[in-house]
């Protein structure tokens, strides 16, 4: 070998042990410090954040995550569980530790999850389940059949008779639950009859057109209850509209600050209420607990409360409680 080749020959064995040489430092140190439990990186998804409920939720957990010298991804699915399996792979190839997770459809992210549990990473559910819970380390939600349990017994003490419209969202459990809790409550009820559901995925912008068409296709109501309060003020919107608020009653989920503010104008009769803040608190300790090796409850299930006009100042208008 001549000396220019020699010398490329060495130039090249060098920067290829170089390359090597980062890699591997880069490797171990990255893993080092996922066992150190040291900069740690937390993924969440959400339904959507369009909805001021999961935004407090995420600064509670986020808040958290910072203060432990750690860092939070958050990604948008926007009601879009095809968006949200893409993001949440996208997130795993990412290296994130723990997935923070409210799932768009409670039944469709069992291979995006299972792919998490092998990949070694905690899974803490919030606001509303899977249905596979076996693949989660945890949920935090609120008691969502008690909280359409408690709106059916309210509106139970003021009727024995009505005609009640559903507006609901089958594709979460935790729509599913508050729906079952409030037809469940008055389901021995023979005068209580429910005349139509509609699915408005929980949105004031789906909600309100179809209660809109609801309006003129003539069918007779006098209630409706809704899934959460983004539906209710989107339904009061489209009452309000035909001059009918006197007529028919709203009922909610939530105590949003605008549904407590239609609430005290009696342009709503009744919301209960979810505390976003504590459903965040509670998730954010899971996730160092579960960094730390500690052992969680499988299910935690954060109270909720009935607001209505008589104690609805007691929350504050202008807040989430």
């Amino acid at each position: 070998m001549d000396n220019k080749n020699k010398y490329i020959y060495i130039l090249t064995s060098i920067v290829l042990w170089a390359v090597t040489g980062f890699f591997c430092f880069s490797f171990y140190s990255y893993t080092s410090s996922r066992v150190a439990g040291n900069h740690h990186l937390i993924g969440a998804s959400y339904m959507t954040m369009n909805n001021e409920f999961y935004k407090i939720m995420n600064e509670e957990i986020s808040q958290r995550v910072e203060a432990e010298g750690d860092q939070i991804i958050l990604r948008d699915p926007a009601l879009s569980v095809e968006r949200q399996i893409e993001q949440i792979n996208e997130m795993l190839d990412m290296g994130i530790d723990v997935l923070v997770l409210t799932p768009v459809d409670w039944a469709s992210l069992t291979d995006v999850l299972k792919r998490a549990k092998e990949m070694g990473v905690y899974i803490v559910v919030v606001d509303s389940n899977v249905k596979d819970s076996s693949l989660v380390d945890c949920t935090i939600t609120s008691n969502n059949y008690a909280a359409g349990k408690f709106v059916a017994d309210y509106f139970i003490g003021k009727h024995t008779k009505a005609k009640v419209v559903l507006m609901v969202q089958d594709s979460a459990k935790s729509g599913r639950d508050r729906t079952q809790g409030f037809v469940n409550a008055i389901s021995e009820y023979k005068d209580i009859e429910i005349v139509d559901e509609i699915e408005c995925e929980g949105q004031l912008e789906i909600a309100m057109p179809l209660m809109q068409d609801l309006l003129e296709s003539g069918i007779e109501f006098d209630t409706v209850f809704c899934l959460n309060d983004l539906a209710a003020v989107g339904v009061v919107a489209a009452l309000d509209e035909k001059g009918l608020l006197d007529q028919v009653e709203v009922y909610g989920v939530d105590a949003s600050p605008d549904s407590k503010a239609l609430i005290k104008e009696k342009m709503m009769v009744a919301t209960a209420a979810q505390f976003p803040s504590q459903i965040g608190l509670n998730a954010a300790d899971n996730i160092y607990k579960l960094l730390e090796g500690k052992t969680v409850a499988q299910n935690t299930y954060v109270p909720v409360e009935l607001v209505t006009y008589d104690n609805v100042d007691s929350y504050g208008i202008e807040r989430w409680q």
